[in-house]
C-alpha cells in the first residue's frame, strides 16, 4: 500500500550521519518547515537535509523492490518458506488470503440493493486497510533481515517490466534531487545560463552543420554526376571505335563472301545456259520434222473446214427456204386455227349448254324413279300390311265361332 511504502523521515543527534528511524509527522514540522525541505535555495551541500531528502527516497526504492517480489514469493510459498522463517510466511499467507478475498470480491457483480452496495463498499475499505497493514509489516519485517532481503532478489529472478520501469524512473529521480540538492542556486544559475547557452550553440551548430550537409550533398551530387557524365562519353567514345571497328570488319567479311557466292552462282548460271542451248538445239532439230507435218495437217484441215463451211452455207440456204415455206404454210394453218378454235368456243358452248339440259333432265328422270320406287315399296307395304289385316281378322272370326261351338256343347252336357 501507499502507506506501507512511505518513508520515514530519519531521526539525528549532531552532524553524524542519518539513523533509520519513526518520527511523527509533528516532529518533522517543527524542526524544519516543509516548503523549506523541498526549496533547493534553503539548502547547503553535504547538510543533513539533503540526507534526509536521500535516505527517503534510498528506503522507498527498497520498500518498492521487495513490494514488487511479493508476488513471485506468494506464487512460490513453499520453496521460499525455509529462507523466511515462520513469522514472515505467516504473514504472508494472511497476505494472501486477504488478496484472494479482494480479488473475489471485487470479481462478484455489483448488487443492486443499496444496503448490499453499502455492505460491499465497507468490506472493501476494511480489506483494503488490512491489506495496506500487511503490506506494511511484511515489509516491516523483510528490511529487519537484511539477508533474507538480498536472497529473495537473487532467488526471486527478474521484476516485471512495468515495475523495473517505474523502479528506475524512482531512482533517476532520487539522482536528479541528490543533483539539484548538492547544488547551490548561484552555481545552479550560472550551470542552466552555460547549458542555455551550450544549447543555444548547438542548435545553431547544427543547423550550419544541416545546411554544410545539404550542401555537400548537392555537390557531392554534382560531382558524381560528372563522374557519371565522363565515364559515360568515355565508354561511349570507346564503344563507337569498337562497333565502327566490328561493323566495317563485319562489312569486308560480308562483302567477301557475298563476293565469292556471286562468282560461284555466275560461274553456275553460265554452265546452265551452255546446257539449255544444247538441249533447245537439240529439240529444234528433233521437232523441225513434227512441225513439217502439222504444217501439212493444219492446211488439210483448213481445206476441209473451207469446203464444210461452203457445204454449210449451201444447206443453209436451203433450209432457209424451205423454212419460209413452211413459215408461210405455218401463218396460214394458223389463220385457220383460230378460225376453227372461235367455231370450236361456240360449239363447246352449245355442247355445254346441251350437257346441263341432259343432266336436268337425267336428273329429273332419276327423281320421278326414285318417287316411282318409293311410291312402289309404300304400295307393297301398304299392301302387305292390308293383307295381314284381312288374314288376322279371318282367323280372329274363325277362333270365335269354334268357342262359341264349345261353349253350347258343354251347356247342353250339363243339362244332361
Amino acid at each position: 500500500g501507499a502507506e506501507g511504502l512511505r518513508g520515514s523521515p530519519p531521526s539525528h543527534g549532531g552532524q553524524g550521519p542519518p539513523i533509520m528511524g519513526i518520527v511523527s509527522p509533528k516532529k518533522a514540522v517543527t524542526a524544519l518547515d516543509a516548503t523549506k525541505v523541498l526549496d533547493p535555495r534553503w539548502l547547503k551541500p553535504d547538510s543533513i537535509e539533503t540526507e534526509w531528502v536521500i535516505s527517503v527516497l534510498d528506503e522507498t526504492i527498497a520498500k518498492l523492490e521487495l513490494s514488487c517480489l511479493v508476488p513471485r514469493i506468494l506464487a512460490s510459498l513453499d520453496r521460499f518458506s525455509a529462507l523466511l522463517g515462520p513469522e514472515i510466511t505467516k504473514n504472508l499467507t494472511e497476505h494472501q488470503k486477504l488478496s484472494s478475498k479482494m480479488e473475489h470480491l471485487l470479481a462478484s457483480p455489483e448488487e443492486e440493493d443499496a444496503e448490499r452496495a453499502e455492505e460491499r463498499r465497507v468490506s472493501l475499505c476494511l480489506l483494503e486497510q488490512q491489506l495496506k497493514s500487511s503490506v506494511r509489516n511484511t515489509l516491516r519485517l523483510l528490511l529487519a533481515n537484511p539477508s533474507i532481503c538480498k536472497a529473495l532478489k537473487c532467488e526471486a529472478g527478474p521484476r516485471e517490466p512495468p515495475a523495473e520501469v517505474f523502479i528506475k524512473a524512482l531512482r533517476e529521480f532520487r539522482n536528479f534531487m541528490l543533483e539539484r540538492l548538492l547544488t547551490n542556486p548561484t552555481k545552479e544559475e550560472e550551470t542552466v545560463q552555460f547549458m542555455e547557452d551550450v544549447s543555444l550553440r548547438i542548435k545553431k551548430n547544427t543547423e550550419t552543420v544541416t545546411a554544410s550537409r545539404a550542401e555537400l550533398l548537392a555537390v557531392q551530387k554534382k560531382d558524381d554526376m560528372i563522374k557519371g557524365l565522363k565515364k559515360s562519353m568515355q565508354d561511349l567514345a570507346a564503344n563507337c571505335k569498337t562497333d565502327i571497328l566490328q561493323v566495317k570488319w563485319e562489312g569486308e567479311k560480308q562483302q567477301k563472301e557475298e563476293l565469292q557466292a556471286s562468282r560461284a552462282k555466275c560461274a553456275s548460271l553460265q554452265q546452265d545456259i551452255q546446257q539449255l542451248r544444247a538441249q533447245l538445239k537439240k529439240l529444234v532439230l528433233e521437232h523441225r520434222a513434227s512441225e513439217l507435218a502439222l504444217r501439212k495437217r493444219k492446211c488439210r484441215a483448213e481445206t476441209e473446214i473451207l469446203n464444210w463451211v461452203q457445204k454449210y452455207d449451201a444447206d443453209m440456204a436451203e433450209k432457209q427456204a424451205e423454212y419460209e415455206e413452211v413459215h408461210a404454210a405455218y401463218t396460214k394453218e394458223k389463220a385457220e386455227l383460230s378460225v376453227l378454235m372461235e367455231k370450236h368456243a361456240l360449239l363447246l358452248q352449245e355442247y355445254s349448254q346441251i350437257e346441263e339440259e341432259r343432266r336436268i333432265c337425267q336428273e329429273k328422270k332419276k327423281k320421278a324413279l326414285e318417287e316411282l320406287a318409293t311410291m312402289t315399296l309404300a304400295a307393297t307395304r301398304i299392301q302387305a300390311f292390308w293383307r295381314g289385316y284381312l288374314i288376322r281378322s279371318t282367323f280372329k272370326s274363325k277362333k270365335k265361332k269354334k268357342g262359341k261351338g264349345k261353349g253350347k256343347g258343354k251347356d247342353t252336357k250339363a243339362k244332361k
